[in-house]
This record gives C-alpha cells, structure tokens and sequence, in this order.
C-alpha cells in the first residue's frame, strides 16, 4: 500500500496546514526526519532588495529554507515574472514526478503479467515434435529436436571474434550499452514505419530477439501490435537486469537459427563449413552472421544468390562499424579484444566465398521439397518456437497430385536428355481458393547436383509465358481482340542504346495480324507494340500491373521494352499464381500451403481463411493475407477474353499445330515461354479447377539444346497431368454478362466496310465498353480526300476548290498508320506481295490521320484568263490568276493537255516558288504551235507536305478560214469591180483583262462528310 500523502488528512481530506516536503535533486520526496534541517538547496536564487514584499506563500522556505511563512501587507503591482518562473518550475517538476510515477508504475504493472525470464538456459533446452501433414491428414514429416547430433553449446571464448564481430555489427551495434532495447532506434523505427505507412522496421536489439525466440507464445510472435512491443521492451529490460552482456550474447549465439536445422554456431558451422564455431574466418562469419534474418529465404543451397549478396551486406555493416568505432570492441574476455576489419580482407572474403562448394543435408521426407518450403514458412513465422510446442502442421497439398505430378515430371526429364534437359518442376493450384495441390522442385531430389534446388521458387525467365498480361493490360488501357498489329520489322527506340529490333521464335514475320492471332501463335513484335502501348515501369505500366498479381521479383530498374518477352526473372510459383488470377475471373489469388496449425494442447494457433470474407483475428491467418487479395486485379471481361483467346486451338495452329500437346481433351487455356538462349522452357496453362505450371532447363542456367520450345519440353508434362488430374471433372468457362459479339473484317480488325470481301469476316467478342473500330475505319476504304492537306474532306475545306472538280477528290485509301507497317507494304517484297493480292496499288495513299479543319492551309488558286469556254486562236496566251496558299506553301505550276479530259500533260511553267496571291499575270504561254481543238490548262500548287490542289479551264483553240479570191471573168463591162478583203479577227490582247471568277460557296450535298463517331484508338500509338 502506497504511504499516506502527508497533504491529505484521514479520508483524503485536504488539511488547513500546509507543510513542506523536502526533495532530492531529482524532484523526488526525501524521508522527514523531525527537526532536521533541509538538505535541498536552491538551485538558483534571484537577487531581491530586502525590502521587496514575498507574495508567494511559500517564498520564505524556498529563499530562507523555514518552514513558516508571513503574510505580508499587498501592494497593487504588475505582473511578477519571478512568481511565473516559480510556477513553471513547478509544474514542470510535478510533471517529471508524475511521469516517472507512471513509468514506474507502468512498468510494474506490465511485468506482474509476464512470463518469468530467470529460466532462459531451461526455455533454450525444450522441444516438441512438429508434425507436417498434407490435405488428407497424412504424416510427410516428422521435425524432431534439431539439437540431436548437431546442436553443441560452446562458450563464447569457443565462438570466432569474426562471427561475434559480424553478429554485433549486423543485429545490434549498440548492443553493450543500451539496457536490452534502444531509445534512438525506436524513434528512427518510427519515423520510418510513419513513412511507409506500414510496420517496416522493428528496432530490435539482440535482447529482443532472445525474447521473441525464449519467451513469447507462439500467438504473441504472430501480433504486429504496439502493445506485444512495449511487453516485448520491458521484458528485454528484465533479462538485461538479470543477465550479463556475456551471458545474454552467449545465449543468443547458441540457440540461433541458421537455417536447415542449425541451431546454434556451432552447428551452423558444422553443417555449412565442416568446421567448429572457432575456427570459422571473417567471409564465413559474415555469411552465417546474415542467415538469422530470413534463413528461410538465405538458404545456400536454393538461394546462393541472395546469400552472396547478404554476406556482402554484412561485410560492408562491419566494415562501416569497425571505421566507426576505430575496430569493433569485443567484451569476451576480461580483456577487450577488438575486430579490426580492412578493405583488402573484406576482398579476399568475397573471393573466398564464390570458389566455395556446399553439399545439402538429406531429408527423409515423403515429399521434401514441399516439406522443406513449409518448414521453410514456419520458420521463417514462429524461429525455433515451432519446435518448442509440438505444433500440428495441416497443409493444402493433394498427395495424389502430388505424386502423379513427380511421376510426370521424372519421366519427360528423363525423355529429354538427349536434348541437355536435367531438370523440371511444377506447381498445381486451385484457382478458386489459392490452395497448392502440387509442388515438385526438381526431377529427383536425390541428384547430389541440383536435386535439393526447388526450381519452383528460383527466379527464372518466364519467357513468352508473360505475354498474356502484357495483352490483358493494353486491353484494359482500350485494345481489344480484333486490334490490328503488324508483324514486320521494326526498330524500337531504345535511347541511348541501339534501336531494339525483335524477332519471332521462327525467324519470319507475318504482315498483319490480329491480337487473337499475335498472342495465340505468340508473336514477338506485337508483343513489343503492346508493352510499348502500356509502358514497363511508369504508374500504370507492367511492372505495376505485374505486382497486382503477387509477382514481386521484378525489381530491376533497367527494364525495357524486352520485358513484354519475358526478359525479367520470375519464380514458377508466383507466374502460375498470376495465372490462377486469370482463371478467377480477374480476382486476386494467393497461394495458400498451410491450412491450420494446432499445438501440442490443441490449441488452434492459427487457420487459413480461403477467401478475403473469412478473414479474422481469432485464430489469426497462418498465412498473412496480401493487400488486394480477392479483389478485382483486371475486368471480368478482360479475364474472359485472354482465357478465350489463349483455349483456342484453331487460332494458335498456324504456330503450333492442330494436334499439339497444348489441346486437351477439355477446354483448357495455355502458354508457353521460351528464352531466346533456351535456358528456360515453360507451360502454364488452366481450368476453372486447376491451374499448372510447369519449367525444364538447368538449374546451373547451362543451355538445353536449340529448339527445345514449350511444346517439346514443358507442354507433355502439362498435358498428361492436367489430362489425368482433372479427367471426367472439368467444366467450361463461364462467359460474363459484358461480353458481346460482333462481326469484323479479319484484314483490319474493324466492322465491315464496302471492300472486305465476304470470306475475309467472322464473329468476334468483345467486351461491351470496348467495341471494335467502325466500318469507315477498315484497311480499305474510299474517301473524299482534301487534296492539299491530305486530310479527310470537309464542308469547310472544300470551298477552296471548284465544285466541278469534287469528283477527283474521292480517292482509294489504306488506313495503316504505323510507319513499319507502310515500309513493309511499299518496300519488303512480301509485303507488296500481300498489298497486290488485295488490289493496293503505289502509289498508296494512307488514311488521313483526321478531317480537315478550317483553320488548316489553304490553297489560293483561281485563272481568270482564259474564261472557261472560250475560243482563241493559237498564238501568245496570257495568263491571269491566283497560285499560293495561306500556308505550307512549297511551288506552283502550269500545264496543259490536248482535249478536255487529257491523258497526258504538257509543261507551261514551272515549278515557280513565288506565290501569286492576288489576281495578277502568272505567265505569257505562246500557244502557236497548238492544233486546233479543245484545250485544257491547269495551276497547280503543291504543298510542303506533298500535297497539291489544281484549278482548271478549258477552252478552243480555232484558226481563222481564209476567203478564196474569185476568178477573174474577162467580160466587157462598162465599170471595174473590187471584192475587199475580209476583215482580220481582233486578237484577245486589246480586250481587257476579266475580273477573277468567284470561288464557289460551298460543296455539294452530297459530299458532305458526316461527323465521325468517337473511335476506339488504334495501334497506331504504338509504332
């Protein structure tokens, strides 16, 4: 019971004396001793004239240290600013009393509910079985006390300084002075989990850690609460106080993880090195000094990659400590022993570890790979509390799938060694509820060479196996099945670097093709265009997407457009993943392999919901669920159009065949991934029921021989697994409501238009928000054409011309925007070839990119003289008119032609670059030489961007008949007659020159454009 406050009478009561209570220099109540003067000093004292009145009450003990106190007579005064500080002061020590109350108070209220830390060296010592089941309830493995035969504790003076050294600098570098956690790294742990809007940093010390493995429950290691934090910090505060650095270090070292059931130094060293924990060296320390943080994930002998590269880190942390502290003090004996660590030795350790070879343990597992990856989850879940509960382990795995699946895999390996194929895996999940049914890692998990890598979880290139997203992402950004691409040659920008020029996996190009056609008989160019379309690594693009669907090892910063081939590094299980997301309809899937864990009491620990709704906290998840889980990642429409495209055999058999291992019995959607090297062979494919991927190659990345493709390789194991697990159960896809068929012309991937002949249109879907082009948009088409901006003809446009002349306007169009494509069709012979079997003809003019504007250039043309039907006699012709244009102007001409529909022209002028922009002579033509007849004369301005307009007149030319002289009759008259000559034709030089003819005011009806629907976009924006 806490003493009585002597402020307060019986019953709390405050009493009308007040007394003072001495303090110590901490503001803390000294013990009374009757008559005994004060021991506080003042800690400072304002000068004060004597005279000067104390209006504080307890003035007097504070500057003369009594007891008593005088009230003296009060004068009106203003403010005292020595009353206010005396008050500040004492609020501000009543708040440290209170706070350090609260502490201390907190703190024994926290630790009366923990769990005793005096029996640590007892806690270290306790295990249980742990026992894995599959689905069935079937025993695959029994996890027996990994410190039997393997587990030695060594005193710390028997640990290498370079282990203690690396230890310290990676887990704790403050570790002999905080008092069990660090004040300063959990405020900096703070500030960056308030950054990141997520726990991403715990700040825990080596004590912590000891807590976390000997101490709390295994319900506790699951909370990320503040609450299991602050039990966490006082219990590490308590076995600071009843424990010595040695002690607790020793301790830590000795019940470590290190990953394959090493527990402790010294049988980590015994298991990776074949040596003890004292003779380990400075790059083998920092190699097991970096397991304990994920020794799931830095497995050597699966991972060697990440394990080279924690030890690197772990290196460059001691390095950095060591400069930091001039070496990194060491308290193992009664002499400090410091670790020095030097650049050239961090160098020589790097090497060191890259020429080292490491044998894996055996593992009399049913199925080890799948118990290994399990083991390897807890794990990383529960640290060495899964063997200290006697934890039953119930995973999703299907043993009969399982063992159809190493069966199937065995065999085709084997099958394929002729071609340098030694290994394989697969993994089967259940799409609907992200359960894995199946998991092989490798042919043969007793081959000494690469047997105990799990090929299912390493990294590799998926190959044309990511095309399908790419394609999912571009439809969702507006393409749509029937979008045209153009298979041809083509360089893509590529920055600094050389253009980028893909090819196909047969070495040709295709011309033109649907996107139905480019992802079932996966060509590589289209592929190109659609990551191009969709973007790599900008908000929005596939990177991004990618992650949507859990892939999360993507994290390169130099992708480029090659990633829409399958240039990044993907794990099988994440890709076949993705692709059970694509047969949920578009729903996020997560790949579930514990289903529940109970412990030795039989309690349950935890249980795995199967959907997002089934979610709770008690028992929590055994699995933590990914943001997004369940929830829409692309459309249901744009689901179902991959699934359909990718299930259909009859558009993939121009690539693969009608009768290839990719058609099953039942509809199935499928893909397969090839790397240009052949290093990587895969085949994902899927039902509503199951989902599968599979992967061959090496697992030392060595080539397997050329022209092993998906179908060869990985495509039979996928066949014959699919066929035999889902034999008699599968059922068909399920179409959504939003999709809606129509019918395209196959050359353009539009509707119909008046030039798709009738065996070149078929039925295609499409999403309803997403329909294919109007038929004015197919790959021919006639339109009336502005002639100088090459641009579609509108009411506004065509006032510039004569109305006689709109006739000639309408032309034959190729609406192929994308610049390859119209090098293909007028350069490549194969794609003259295919133009001329169309009827194209070059010159081909290409569809306007839009109508023609008011405010777009104009040409100024007009002739004034000659009028229109006229008759002249042949002779000097001058012409009057206009020849410019309001812009783009380049040059203008003038020719004429024999009749008034010439076939072929002959030059007046030309070219001249001087426009003439008011009625004015533009050139003095001597016609003599023409025969008599209809003539046409024409000005013509060409434009900048090769475009041109003309103005035309006709008119005659006729020679004048001459009159005979008549006969002389030699007959007597009386008189002379004289017959005058006729009179001469008045040349049309003296007539004065015609105003200009007006332009005409507007086009025909019926060459009106109609306004154009709004279009979904082409292609066209990826060239």
């Amino acid at each position: 019971m806490a003493a009585p406050d002597p402020t307060l009478g019986e019953g709390g009561a405050a009493q009308t004396t007040r007394q003072h209570l001495d303090v110590d220099r901490h503001g803390m109540p000294l013990p009374r001793r009757p008559g005994a003067p004060s021991r506080v000093q003042p800690r400072f004292v304002e000068p004060r004239p004597v005279s000067a009145p104390v209006d504080d009450p307890d003035q007097g003990s504070i500057l003369g240290g009594t007891t008593a106190w005088h009230r003296q007579p009060q004068r009106r005064q203003g403010p005292n600013l020595w009353r206010w500080i005396q008050v500040l002061f004492f609020l501000a020590v009543s708040g440290v009393i209170v706070a350090v109350i609260a502490l201390v108070g907190g703190y024994i209220y926290i630790a009366s509910d923990l769990p005793s830390v005096d029996d640590l060296e007892a806690r270290a010592s306790q295990f249980e079985t742990a026992r894995i089941y599959d689905s069935q309830n079937n025993l695959l493995y029994e996890v027996n006390d990994p410190t039997a035969g393997r587990r030695t504790r060594v005193p710390l003076e028997r640990i290498s300084p370079y282990l203690i050294a690396a230890t310290i600098a990676t887990e704790d570098k403050n570790f002999y002075s905080h008092p069990g956690f660090d004040p300063i790294g959990i405020v900096r742990a703070i500030v960056q989990n308030l950054e990141a809007g997520d726990t991403v940093s715990g700040a825990s010390t080596i004590t912590q850690q000891l807590v976390r493995q000997l101490v709390l429950t295994p319900e506790e290691r699951l909370e990320r609460t503040n609450w299991r934090k602050i039990r966490e910090i006082v219990l590490a505060a308590e076995i600071e106080r009843r424990y010595t650095k040695r002690e607790i270090l020793e301790l830590f070292l000795n019940e470590n993880n290190y990953g394959n059931l090493a527990y402790g130094i010294e049988a980590a060293a015994e298991l990776y090195f074949g040596k003890t924990a004292a003779e380990l060296d400075l790059g083998e320390a920092a190699m097991l000094a970096g397991l304990p943080q994920a020794p799931a994930v830095y497995d050597v002998f699966t991972n060697r990659k990440g394990v080279e590269g924690r030890q690197l880190q772990v290196l460059g942390l001691m390095r950095a400590l060591s400069e930091e502290r001039g070496c990194i003090p060491l308290e193992i004996e009664a002499t400090p022993n410091p670790v020095c660590v030097e650049v050239d030795e961090v160098t020589v350790a790097i090497a060191t570890m890259q020429t080292r070879t490491f044998t894996p343990p055996r593992n009399d597992a049913r199925f080890p790979h799948w118990v290994l990856y399990v083991r390897q989850q807890l794990e990383a879940q529960y640290g060495q509390q899964l063997y200290r509960d006697g934890l039953n382990i119930y995973t999703t795995l299907d043993p009969n799938l399982q063992t159809l699946a190493e069966q199937v895999v065995a065999e085709q390996i084997a099958a394929l060694q002729d071609r340098n194929v030694t290994n394989g895996a697969l993994v089967a999940i259940d799409p609907r509820t992200g359960e894995i049914k199946a998991m092989v890692g490798s042919d043969n998990y007793a081959d000494p060479v690469d047997g105990q890598i799990n090929m299912a979880l390493i990294p590799r290139q998926p190959g044309s196996s990511i095309k399908p997203f790419v394609y999912a992402l571009a439809m969702e950004k507006g393409w749509t099945p029937a979008t045209l691409l153009w298979d041809v040659p083509t360089e893509f920008p590529d920055g600094a670097n050389d253009p980028y020029r893909p090819t196909n996996y047969d070495g040709l190009f295709h011309g033109p093709v649907l996107l139905r056609g480019a992802l079932a008989n996966s060509y590589n160019v289209p592929a190109v265009r659609g990551i191009q379309f969709t973007g790599v690594r900008q908000d929005g693009g596939l990177v991004q997407f990618m992650n949507k669907f859990g892939v999360t090892t993507l994290t390169r910063t130099d992708y480029g457009l090659s990633l829409g081939l399958g240039a990044g590094e993907v794990p099988l299980l994440q890709m076949t993943g993705a692709y059970a997301t694509l047969a949920h309809q578009g729903q996020r899937v997560f790949p579930i392999s514990i289903k529940r864990i109970v412990d030795l009491d039989g309690t349950v620990v935890c249980e795995q919901p199967l959907s997002a709704a089934e979610v709770r906290t008690d028992p929590p998840p055994c699995q933590a669920p990914p943001e997004g889980w369940g929830q829409p990642v692309l459309s249901a429409e744009t689901a179902y159009l991959i699934t359909n495209i990718l299930s259909d055999n009859a558009a993939r058999t121009p690539a693969f065949g009608p009768n290839s291992p990719l058609a099953l019995s039942f509809p199935a959607a499928v893909k397969t991934g090839t790397t240009n090297d052949y290093r990587d062979n895969l085949t994902i494919g899927y039902t509503p029921e199951l989902v599968t991927g599979v992967w061959v190659g090496n697992a030392d990345f060595t080539p397997m021989a050329a022209g092993t493709s998906g179908v060869t390789g990985a495509a039979p194991i996928w066949n014959l697994f699919m066929e035999t697990a889902l034999a008699g159960t599968s059922s068909n896809f399920v179409r959504p409501g939003g999709i809606v068929e129509r019918t395209i012309c196959t050359l353009s991937g539009a509707e119909p238009g008046a030039n798709c002949p009738p065996d070149r249109q078929r039925v295609e879907l499409f999403a309803q928000d997403k329909l294919p082009l109007p038929a004015d948009r197919d790959l021919q088409q006639k339109a009336y054409i502005d002639p100088y901006t090459n641009l579609r003809q509108t009411e506004a446009c065509a006032r510039a011309y004569q109305p006689d002349r709109l006739f000639d306007q309408q032309r034959d169009i190729v609406d192929v925007t994308d610049e390859a494509a119209r090098k293909w069709l007028t350069q490549d012979p194969a794609g003259q070839a295919w133009a001329a079997a169309l009827g194209i003809q070059p010159p081909i003019l290409w569809s306007p990119p839009r109508d023609c504007a008011e405010t777009d250039p104009r040409p100024i043309l007009s002739i004034a003289y000659p009028p229109e039907g006229v008759t002249l006699q042949p002779g000097q012709i001058e012409i009057l008119g206009t020849a410019g244009a309001t812009a783009d102007f380049a040059y203008y001409e003038i020719q004429y032609g024999i009749s008034h529909s010439p076939e072929g022209w002959g030059q007046v002028l030309g070219p001249n670059t001087n426009p003439v922009l008011g009625t004015s002579r533009l050139t003095q033509w001597d016609a003599s030489s023409l025969p008599d007849g209809p003539v046409t004369v024409r000005v013509i301005v060409h434009a900048q961007n090769g475009g041109s307009a003309e103005y035309r007149v006709r008119f005659t030319i006729e020679r004048p008949t001459a009159t005979p002289e008549p006969t002389a009759t030699i007959t007597p008259t009386p008189t002379q007659t004289f017959t005058p000559l006729p009179t001469s034709t008045m040349l049309p030089t003296d007539t004065p020159a015609p105003t200009s003819t007006s332009m005409p005011t507007a086009m025909p009806t019926e060459t009106v454009a109609a306004p154009t629907p709004e279009l979904t976009p082409l292609p066209s924006a990826t060239p």
